[in-house]
């Protein structure tokens, strides 16, 4: 494939993909472009490489059902979205924590020690250069990371002719009071970051507004 080619077909999948309200709910997703769709979400960098996330897929109708009610902003992808998944982000990320060990050790296939130059650095950068010194900014930090998957999969989906809908429209509090109920997380070490449907859309592509590139980009020399 040339060039050109490529950078018209990554253009046009951006453009192709929108934040769709309405999903057609007897077309369902091809289980090899779920099977993709979700491979970019588990390929996505992160921050040291340690992967601050988890995400549900959540199929279970009666659970759909309930989430309608806390999350004003998912009842169209409830309804007739073939995938749901509610994004999670990991809480306490520190040099020291348990789920930075299981990455270096499981993961990486290193040997983790607290006074390794790895584990000093990365205690540097999160207490010295981004300030990340108490619970609720570790925990915005991980949020921040989890948008990083989002966007790769939504971008996937597109190039496949998935369309998905990004969700922020719902109640945290009740929301993940709900999945702790069902047994689903522990809020001692997860919050709930973000919801997005997939499926085939059962409207029209609307046309892309964005600002203009000069608005956006400043180029200093």
């Amino acid at each position: 494939m040339e060039q050109e080619q490529l950078r018209t077909m990554i253009l046009q999948a951006h453009k192709n993909r929108f934040a769709t309200k309405k999903f057609d709910p007897t077309q369902p997703i091809d289980e090899k472009d779920w099977t993709a769709i979700l491979e970019s979400a588990r390929l996505s960098p992160s921050s040291f490489g340690y992967e601050p996330w988890k995400f549900l897929v959540i199929e279970n109708k009666e659970m759909k059902n309930d989430l309608k009610s806390i999350a004003w902003g998912a009842v169209n992808s409830l309804e007739g979205a073939d995938k749901f998944v509610i994004a999670l982000a990991k809480k306490d990320i520190v040099y020291n924590s348990p789920h930075v060990q299981h990455i270096v050790e499981d993961v990486l296939g290193l040997p983790y020690s607290e006074t390794s130059p790895q584990s000093q650095f990365f205690k540097k950068f999160q207490e010295s250069d981004f300030k990340l010194t108490d619970k609720s900014s570790l925990f915005n930090w991980a949020v921040k990371q989890t948008y990083i998957p989002l966007a790769n999969m939504m971008t996937t989906a597109s190039f496949l002719g998935v369309d998905s809908c990004p969700i922020e429209g719902f109640n945290i509090d009740l929301v993940e009071k709900y999945l702790s109920e069902k047994g689903l997380i522990n809020l001692k070490e997860v919050g709930v970051a973000y919801m997005v449907g997939f499926g085939h859309r059962a409207m029209d592509v609307p046309v892309k507004k964005r600002q203009a590139i000069e608005e956006i980009v400043e180029i200093i020399k």
